[in-house]
């Protein structure tokens, strides 16, 4: 039996997917809503898993300060020196930049053993969401 918490994170980013013949090959937007999940198999002392506090203070902050906001992309899409040039803001990653790879790559970012991030799901619409989850440890899987 573990416990779990979730909390949601609001953001809104632009990216698109190399290697993709769909509509989303080309420059787009979203207002993302990411949402975290913590697990403990017991409480800390003051009975909880973690203060929903803590969650955002670290995963919010780190969304605000290198997503919100910005054009994600892959660091081989030829527009990284586009936005480069014209001082846009922008953030790369070394994957295709879809909900999947973003919701990994914000667990690898913020999840520590402080915060044992077990899940990270990203909607990128209100109907749709990519998920995440760390092995049981709150490491990335393989």
């Amino acid at each position: 039996m573990a416990y779990k918490v979730t909390t949601s994170i609001n953001f809104c980013y632009g990216h698109r997917l190399l290697n993709y013949e769909g509509e989303c090959r080309h420059l787009h937007g979203h207002n993302g809503r990411v949402e975290v999940d913590v697990v403990s198999d017991e409480p800390d002392y003051r009975g909880m898993v973690v203060d929903f506090s803590d969650i955002k203070s670290i995963v919010k902050t780190w969304i605000d300060d290198n997503l919100d906001h910005r054009m994600i992309l892959h660091r081989d899409d030829p527009l990284v020196d586009v936005l480069v040039e014209l001082g846009e803001a922008h953030y790369i990653i070394d994957r295709n930049p879809t909900a999947e790879n973003i919701a990994a790559h914000i667990h690898d970012m913020t999840s520590s053993d402080d915060l044992n991030i077990t899940e990270i799901r990203l909607w990128e619409t209100p109907n749709s969401y990519a998920t995440y989850r760390a092995d049981t440890n709150g490491r990335h899987e393989s």
